[in-house]
């Protein structure tokens, strides 16, 4: 399949922060994170025309930082990766509690924004958090057509949801910059936080990752795969790789169900293309961060109370993902590349979630399939560009 080449103007997708984004600027301090390069320095400047650029990595711009000289003429002022400054939130709390807004206050990191959460004294009431994820097909087609969905789909799945080489749509750009994404994180990001010794075993750690994507994990079996590193140290790393965007983690869900696994959980990639030499694997991780990206969007912007997880019992019985709002069960859903026969394990949870929509999303499907207890087969492409669930 032929994908258009990438030009500038393509960079400006419309992100549905964006209108929220313009609501609250100059309201509260807007932070922003998500992973490295998927978007939030260009959303961030695209809320307005006027604004001041200030980069905590760019040297020059630290010492505007630290005479706090930036134009206060413009709408609002964004720090970028201010994060890494130490004792940032004590910082921001400051200039925000002496000077007020305006100037409105955005701050964009490509780590989670409580990954400092000792670093300074709490901005409680002050701020609203934003989480912006990579592309994905409700962002980039709601509505559209069926072969409209299913090409956008396709493209993401040979490039990422990560704007550049999207929109690039070129095999070899993506290959140079995979080759560089996740490096970048662990020596400029992982290493102001964990010891370079350990850099080696933590690479080694993502590969492990990459092995055991759909599976519950165990701390312990990973470190027995790591010699001489104890599940306390895995579990470290493990969190790390989380703040940094790395990966992200689906618990098991145990509510009300009998011998239901409860301890261990799955992880998944926010680059769902690493796992590209099984498409099986590579579809449901890329399900499982279009389900992510739908429930940060509906608490970030809804305020809402939504979960990921998955169903296993002890029987090994399983279900790839259930769909929560406000702790009440609202989906179940499978991922599938090519199957149009029902999952059977749909059917031995039937009893625990009776009246919930129980969904198997299918890469390649011909025909759709409803039935009489409730199932559903439905073409992923089509359901993903709407989300149709509670």
């Amino acid at each position: 399949m032929v994908f258009p080449l990438y030009h500038s103007k393509s960079m400006k997708i419309k992100r549905f922060l964006l209108p929220h984004l313009k609501k609250y600027l100059g309201r509260k301090i807007l932070l922003i994170s998500g992973p490295r390069q998927c978007g939030k320095t260009t959303v961030a400047k695209m809320i307005s025309k006027s604004y001041d650029y200030i980069n905590y990595d760019n040297v020059k711009d630290r010492f505007i930082l630290e005479e706090q000289s930036w134009d206060r003429k413009k709408q609002y002022i964004i720090f970028d990766e201010l994060h890494k400054k130490k004792s940032w939130k004590s910082w921001l709390k400051g200039v925000f509690d002496s000077e007020g807004i305006p100037p409105g206050l955005v701050v964009t990191g490509s780590a989670r924004m409580d990954i400092y959460k000792k670093a300074g004294d709490s901005m409680a009431g002050r701020y609203f958090s934003f989480r912006l994820a990579p592309l994905h097909l409700k962002e980039l087609c709601k509505n559209a057509s069926l072969n409209k969905a299913t090409a956008i789909m396709d493209k993401l799945l040979l490039y990422s949801g990560f704007p550049e080489p999207y929109m690039q749509a070129n095999q070899t750009f993506y290959n140079l910059w995979e080759k560089t994404h996740i490096d970048n994180i662990i020596r400029q990001d992982l290493i102001d936080l964990e010891s370079p010794r350990n850099i080696t075993k933590i690479e080694t750690l993502i590969e492990l990752l990459k092995e055991n994507v759909g599976n519950p994990v165990s701390s312990a079996h990973l470190a027995e795969k790591l010699e001489g590193c104890s599940p306390k140290t895995i579990q470290n790393w493990l969190g790390w790789l989380e703040k940094l965007y790395i990966v992200f983690k689906v618990s098991p869900y145990s509510k009300n169900i009998s011998r239901s696994l409860k301890k261990m959980p799955k992880y998944y990639f926010y680059n769902w293309v690493l796992l590209k030499p099984n498409k099986g694997l590579m579809f449901e991780n890329f399900i499982a961060c279009a389900l992510l990206k739908e429930n940060q969007l509906r608490e970030d912007i809804k305020g809402e109370k939504r979960g990921l997880y998955y169903v296993r019992n002890k029987s090994k019985q399983e279900i790839d993902f259930l769909l929560t709002k406000n702790q009440k069960v609202v989906a179940l859903i499978e991922a599938k590349w090519s199957s149009d026969s029902l999952h059977p394990h749909f059917k031995s949870f039937s009893n625990y979630f009776y009246k919930v929509p129980k969904i198997q999303l299918v890469k390649e499907l011909k025909r759709e399939k409803s039935f009489r207890e409730g199932f559903e087969i439905r073409r992923a492409a089509s359901w993903l560009s709407q989300m149709p669930y509670q």
